[in-house]
């Protein structure tokens, strides 16, 4: 438990403004500037702005460097930079802003709230000031080609045709379904769709999949198959103004910011904050109440609360009754998980899970918000299951304020990762590829004869690198996405990637899975294209190019159609609107959308199924459709209860991983950024006191972590955030990072996701020594380095 900051006892409460994170940052420093504005002219208006901004960073951040935004604009009028609305290019919140470039260089951003609908003044620190790796001397501005094991630079012309040799050979030799794809969940929605025609008109194969396999694919399989859609169901109005939130695996502040200061404002104003978690993230300490969880048990005391619920008839029977099939058996599925085996597995005491059953069920409205903490694991699927019976039986579903909200990672992991159909078993919309009259629709419109569309399931992402290992998969194609990093075990993926008879890279970088490349073919990054991204809360919202793009770099889009036409297909695109009309046309919850609507109208949320609806705030206000004829939400029995590992004598402490703030996704962009390596330049394994003391530990020593599955090297942070025997390691970094130990197999069975949360690790010292080797050094009596999550040396990590 820990009492939440109130106004009174926060210098910086005030609950009409925004004080709190990113946005108390902004909202100062637009404090700071109106005087300054008041007598401005124009040529120094904006540098009055961005001066003010520079300053409020320099005290609330150790390292002004990052906010240099005012030193790059004060040399320029206004009438003199190119002004560009946008969405952020990182997370997926959705945020807009304008971007100020001149003579090809982003010089800064700034929100405009009347065209921000989602961030409003508020942005946090990489979308606003991370974009010098645009910059980069290591940009790809040229394809390259790979003789005699070295690249080379080579002309569009003859890397497209190394391109269609590879593939077309591949799929001579051994049939379509050798050659695997992976799009990308930080390109367009456009980018995307002609990713899976590319797969599935002019290679043949449904083996096409994303990043959204390595993260909330079980939310996605478990939410379509409880309510009818695999994202969320709230928009903005819960997240704002809801009375309860309940967050599980999510650190808010660190992962979404301006999520977690729209959550801030509202606790303040009296809504109840409930969080769930193996390690005391920075939203925690906002909470009402905060409940370390063990890693791995998710199911069990959400299983163990919906027990309670039911057992003190505190469920919503009219609401059940009218909206809800399966109460019963999941009445009878619930019995075992009694307080004391919730206790006994879970580790949360029976006072704390009725307190806040007690208070869920009791709200008049409530959120459910969750991030990788809740999916990444073996059973993932089986926790969204058990989270949406939990808002079902309570009521909070189909209401304005109430409902369930999975937090996206990548800015376009809802819709280029999704809604785009660049999946093994659904086309654009969520349509089965194996429903009959689907892929009649979609032949009819490529112009393809229904024997030549697949109708099987592909591979999903991780299954391709089992796949690879076995000799059944040949070839890849890799847009945007590096899984040497990302796929677990980075062991086993380095093998795949260095035995594949021909692999195709398509990034902005020379990526650690692009050294292993045949050919590499250079895109442009988010501030040099134009399409589309969807939101976490279904906006779909523009995105401009700001700068023209590097060198010879092209849009994905293009690209993708260059190589078509290789293989003798001309689809005849001449802009990403022109590939949005042929989306709307295809895909009803995309059916009303087009760039000229978005251009007037700004973000719709979908579906948005002709062009006289407005969009969908909220789902589900008139019934469910999980299952045809019946518009009941299907509750599923969720009874998983062990984790794919448990610890042993040889292994005995549990790793879970997640992001830090200042890194994303694999580092390709934020590793290049001065300002933010000096927060996260290197990974790190955080150890409770405790924990290190037993081990002999000292804070900044290094160690080595081995795992069933590999082993690694790692700087020591001694801090009270995790539990003692458990430790957490970043996810972002090749050395050090946590997917040098973590392991392929067990997948989820619905979504076929791996582990990431839950793996049994040793620690070992520099030297070799483990537990009882050595006393504790001297340095292990001092105070742990950092114990508070809010230090400005370093922030809490996150699981999203």
């Amino acid at each position: 438990m820990s009492g939440k900051p109130t106004p009174e006892s926060d210098p910086e409460g005030d609950p009409d403004t925004e004080k709190e994170g990113v946005a108390g940052f902004m909202a100062r420093a637009r404090e700071q500037a109106q005087e300054g504005m008041a007598n401005a002219t124009e040529s120094d208006a904006f540098a009055s702005v961005e001066h003010a901004v520079e300053g409020v960073a320099a005290n609330t951040m150790s390292e002004g460097r990052l906010f240099d935004v005012a030193d790059a604009l004060s040399d320029y009028r206004l009438n003199e930079v190119d002004v560009t609305d946008t969405t952020c290019g990182y997370c997926a919140v959705g945020c807009r802003f304008d971007v100020y470039s001149k003579d090809g260089e982003v010089l800064g951003t700034r929100p405009n709230p009347e065209k921000a609908p989602i961030n409003g003044i508020s942005t946090c620190v990489k979308g606003k000031f991370s974009y010098g790796y645009v910059d980069s001397d290591d940009r790809l501005t040229q394809p390259l080609v790979k003789e005699d094991g070295e690249f080379r630079e080579a002309s569009w012309d003859e890397a497209l045709s190394r391109v269609k040799e590879g593939l077309d050979g591949i799929q001579q030799e051994y049939g379509s379904d050798a050659i695997s794809l992976v799009a990308s969940s930080k390109a367009t929605n456009e980018d995307n769709y002609v990713m899976q025609r590319f797969a599935r008109e002019v290679l043949g194969t449904n083996n096409i999949d994303n990043c959204n396999r390595l993260c909330h694919a079980a939310t996605v399989e478990g939410l379509s198959d409880t309510f009818g859609f695999g994202a969320a169901s709230t928009g903005l109005t819960a997240l704002e103004d809801t009375d309860c939130y309940v967050l599980v695996g999510s650190n808010t502040t660190e992962a979404h910011p301006v999520f977690g200061t729209r959550i801030k404002q509202n606790v303040r104003d009296g809504a109840d904050l409930l969080v769930f978690d193996p390690r005391k993230t920075q939203i925690a300490e906002y909470a009402d109440q905060f409940t370390r969880v063990e890693p791995g048990y998710d199911t069990t005391w959400i299983n163990g609360m919906i027990r309670y619920i039911l057992a003190e008839d505190l469920h919503d029977e009219e609401f059940i009754a009218e909206h809800v099939d399966g109460l019963e058996k999941i009445r009878e599925s619930v019995e075992e998980f009694t307080p004391e085996f919730v206790e006994e597995k879970a580790g949360i005491p029976p006072e704390e899970l009725k307190s806040a059953a007690e208070t869920i069920a009791t709200a008049d409205s409530c959120m459910f918000g969750w991030t990788l903490g809740l999916v990444e694991h073996s059973h993932g699927t089986d926790n969204i299951y058990a989270i949406a019976n939990l808002a079902l039986i309570t009521g909070h579903m189909g209401g304005p304020k109430s409902g369930v909200s999975p937090f996206r990672g990548q800015n376009n992991v809802q819709g280029g990762g999704g809604d785009m159909g660049p999946l093994p078993n659904n086309f654009p919309g969520y349509q089965p590829v194996t429903d009959e009259e689907n892929r009649e629709k979609f032949a009819e419109q490529w112009g393809m004869e229904m024997d030549e569309m697949p109708a099987e399931e592909g591979y999903r992402l991780t299954e391709m690198f089992l796949a690879a290992d076995d000799d059944d998969l040949k070839g890849m194609f890799i847009q945007g996405e590096n899984p040497q990093i990302s796929e677990p075990n980075i062991g086993h993926a380095t093998e795949v990637l260095e035995d594949l008879d021909f692999l195709a890279v398509q990034d902005i970088f020379l990526t650690e899975t692009a050294e292993y490349a045949d050919v590499v073919l250079p895109a442009t990054s988010t501030v040099e294209s134009n399409g589309t991204y969807t939101s976490s809360s279904r906006h779909v919202q523009l995105v401009k190019r700001a700068i023209e793009p590097k060198g010879n770099a092209k849009p994905d889009w293009e690209i993708t159609q260059a190589l078509a036409a290789r293989f003798g297909y001309d689809w005849g695109f001449d802009s990403p609107s022109d590939i949005m009309d042929e989306i709307a046309d295809l895909t009803p919850i995309y059916g009303g959308i087009s760039h000229e609507r978005l251009e007037t109208e700004g973000g719709i949320p979908w579906p948005c199924q002709s062009e006289d609806d407005d969009g969908t705030p909220y789902l589900y206000a008139d019934g469910f459709h999980a299952v045809e004829d019946s518009e009941k939400a299907q509750m599923h029995v969720a009874d998983a209860i062990e984790p794919g590992e448990t610890p042993d004598e040889e292994f005995p402490l549990v790793m879970t991983s997640g992001r830090v703030l200042y890194q994303y996704h694999t580092g390709t962009m934020t590793l290049r950024e001065e300002g933010l390596d000096a927060y996260s330049a290197e990974s790190f394994v955080e150890i409770h006191p405790q924990t290190a003391a037993e081990y002999g530990v000292a804070d900044g020593e290094t160690v080595t972590l081995t795992s069933r599955h590999g082993a690694t090297a790692v700087r020591a942070e001694t801090t009270d955030r995790p539990s003692p025997g458990e430790v957490f390691v970043p996810m972002h970094y090749l050395e050090g990072g946590a997917n040098n130990l973590t392991k392929e197999e067990p997948l989820d069975g619905p979504s076929r996701a791996p582990e990431y949360k839950v793996t049994d690790v040793q620690v070992t010292l520099e030297g070799g020594s483990t537990e009882g080797e050595r006393p504790p050094a001297e340095s292990d009596e001092r105070p742990p380095a950092e114990t508070d999550s809010g230090s400005d040396e370093r922030p809490a990590a996150s699981d999203d």
